[in-house]
């Protein structure tokens, strides 16, 4: 990724140049140790399942013996390090697969408590307060808030002891909340005392946005269960759609028997030719995700330079593929969006606007040009019009196009000024 090329071929100069060297200069040395590891393992979970081709074909209908299917439910597994993996083009969402699996998990009458406070928005109101919410059906919820960059060990051990808890939910990345994303060493301490005391206890762990990003996931460290999307990190750019879930095998056809049907549960579901854009996409989704961070590395130590609080720093380490940045006034968010969106491959002539957005509270404006409507591996932006006017960038098939992406923003932010 050379920047100052960039730079040069998009006409950017002035003091917006300088600091664009200056925050290349600040990661040039940084390295993505565990993305190694990560590629290493894919290829040993490809080594191992020996895939034929005319395993790639797939079927429609009901999918009864789709090997597309199955062979890439198999190498999630690999991945995970799990039993049993359920993915689905039917699961429309990682919301959706996480909600599928917390209602397989957590009978009504039962209680499911998130240790990582609260979830983000559509998440929220798909356990409490949407119309058919889970807690509309007897299921009983509550949650405490993380300490700083850690789950609050000691307020959780206290409620295990003194109340019955059915599974315990963890989400690692951070929403639209002011709050750090949870690294893998946190989630295996706070796992491992969790099950010291409560071995019982399910863990459900929200992958989205953190697959592949270190070495080990949760599912490594003590989940039972994690959930998530296809279309973010394991998509590589190419899954058209889907969800999954992964972890001990009789939960995860717990949550296959919810999705399709008592009965029948993972037997059917077609792969309906697609199977080899997410077998590919598997492929390829350590490299696309080491592209993402290099990419997002230079948009934070680009708008650090500007003066911008940004999370994580520059050259920190990450643990999934978001970047707050605080532009701290309704404005500057809608001068970022629109930046940004001028730098997609897709719909670049629009220009971005708040509007409501099913299962929010607030406005939401959101930057995307998307090969795959949705897919946050792509680059895009999210932000809620609420303070502290954060904006949460993600993603980036490709560092340079991340890199431009930030560039663009930067001088939208600006408010068009290179000098």
């Amino acid at each position: 990724m050379n920047v100052e090329r960039l730079c040069d071929e998009f006409g950017i100069g002035g003091s917006l140049l300088s600091a664009a060297l200056r925050a290349a200069e600040r990661i040039a040395n940084v390295r993505y140790r565990e993305q190694e590891i990560v590629a290493a393992k894919m290829l040993r979970a490809f080594a191992d399942e020996r895939i034929d081709e005319s395993d790639l074909w797939g079927t429609t209908g009901y999918g009864y013996g789709d090997s597309a299917r199955s062979r890439y439910e198999s190498l999630l597994s690999r991945v995970f390090g799990t039993e049993r993996t359920f993915a689905r083009l039917s699961l429309v969402s990682g919301t959706q697969a996480i909600v599928t699996a917390i209602a397989a998990c957590v009978a009504p009458g039962e209680t499911l408590l998130s240790i990582t406070g609260a979830p983000y928005d559509t998440l929220r109101n798909a356990i409490s307060d949407a119309p058919q919410s889970l807690e509309s059906q007897g299921i009983r919820y509550r949650e405490i808030s993380l300490a700083g960059d850690r789950v609050d060990l000691e307020s959780v051990l206290r409620v295990l002891e003194e109340e019955t808890i059915a599974a315990i939910f963890v989400q690692r990345s951070r929403g639209y909340a002011p709050r750090p994303s949870l690294c893998v060493d946190e989630c295996a301490r706070a796992f491992a005392a969790i099950k010291r005391v409560a071995p019982q206890v399910l863990i459900l762990v929200d992958n989205c946005y953190g697959e592949l990003v270190e070495s080990q996931e949760p599912t490594h460290v003590g989940a039972d269960l994690a959930m998530g999307s296809l279309i973010k990190n394991l998509g590589g750019g190419l899954a058209p759609a889907g969800g999954y879930v992964s972890g001990r095998a009789e939960l995860v056809e717990r949550a296959a028997i919810r999705h399709v049907a008592p009965g029948v549960g993972a037997g059917v579901g077609p792969s309906l030719g697609f199977g080899r854009a997410l077998v590919q996409g598997l492929f390829l989704a350590p490299a696309v995700v080491g592209q993402t961070l290099q990419g997002l590395d230079f948009a934070a130590a680009l708008f650090a330079e500007l003066g911008f609080a940004v999370d994580p720093a520059p050259g920190a380490r990450r643990t999934d593929i978001v970047q707050a940045i605080r532009l701290g006034s309704p404005e500057l968010l809608l001068r970022f969006a629109a930046g940004l969106q001028s730098a997609m491959p897709l719909n670049a002539r629009f220009r971005p606007e708040p509007a409501p957005v099913p299962g929010y509270e607030v406005p939401v404006v959101m930057s995307s040009g998307a090969f795959v409507a949705g897919a946050t591996i792509e680059l895009s932006c999210d932000a809620p019009m609420r303070p502290p006017y954060e904006v949460y960038l993600q993603g980036g098939l490709t560092a340079a196009h991340a890199a431009l992406g930030a560039l663009f923003a930067a001088r939208a932010v600006r408010g068009g000024k290179e000098a």
